[in-house]
C-alpha cells in the first residue's frame, strides 16, 4: 500500500475538536465550552475551556446561576473558554491568530479577542444571537474588523477511541536465537 489515506479530517473540523475536547475539561454542570486558538501555519497557539480561576476551588466556588447580583452566581467567577485560550497562549501574542469556540463570544470575552489582535472567530454555535451581550459583540467585532463565521462540520462526529491505535497490528513473532 503506497497511497496516502483519504478519510482525514479537515483543518477547521480538526481544530474545533480541539475546542470540543477542551470543553470536556470544563466542571460546569450546565454548559461546557472550549476555545482553540491557531496561527497561520494551522499551528495550535492555545487552548481554553471555562472554569475557575487558578487557585479557586471549584469544589468551594458556585456553580449555580442565580442573579448577577447574587454572589453565588457563578457568572461573578467563572472564566470563559476564550479567555483562557489566551491567557494559555504557547507563544509571544495571539496577533493575526484564528479562534474556534463551540459558542459565540460573549461581550467580556469579544473585548479580549479584539484587544489580543484575534483576526477570526470561528464558532459552532451562535445559540445566544438574540441576548444583548451577543449583539454587542458581534458589533464590536464589526467595528474591529474581525470576521466571524459559523463553522459547517463535514461529519456531524467525531469520534475518539482510545483502542484504535491497536487496529491493524500485526501479529508478533518471536524472535530467533
Amino acid at each position: 500500500m503506497n497511497k496516502k489515506r483519504e478519510d482525514y479530517i479537515n483543518w477547521s473540523d480538526y481544530f474545533m475538536s480541539m475546542a470540543f475536547l477542551a470543553a470536556k475539561r470544563s466542571k460546569d454542570p450546565v454548559t461546557q465550552v472550549g476555545a482553540c486558538v491557531v496561527n497561520d501555519e494551522n499551528k495550535v497557539v492555545g487552548l481554553g475551556y471555562n472554569g475557575m480561576p487558578t487557585g479557586c476551588s471549584d469544589d468551594e466556588f458556585p456553580w449555580s446561576k442565580g442573579s448577577r447580583q447574587d454572589l453565588d452566581n457563578k457568572y461573578l467567577y467563572v472564566c470563559h473558554a476564550e479567555m483562557n485560550a489566551i491567557l494559555n497562549k504557547n507563544t509571544k501574542d495571539v496577533k493575526g491568530c484564528t479562534m474556534y469556540v463551540a459558542l459565540f463570544p460573549c461581550n467580556e470575552c469579544a473585548k479580549i479577542i479584539t484587544q489580543s489582535g484575534i483576526k477570526e472567530v470561528v464558532y459552532m454555535s451562535d445559540k445566544y444571537a438574540h441576548k444583548v451581550e451577543t449583539i454587542a459583540s458581534k458589533r464590536m467585532f464589526d467595528a474591529a474588523g474581525i470576521k466571524y463565521r459559523q463553522h459547517i462540520p463535514e461529519s456531524k462526529q467525531i469520534v475518539i477511541d482510545f483502542s484504535e491505535i491497536n487496529w491493524n497490528q500485526q501479529p508478533s513473532t518471536p524472535l530467533k536465537k
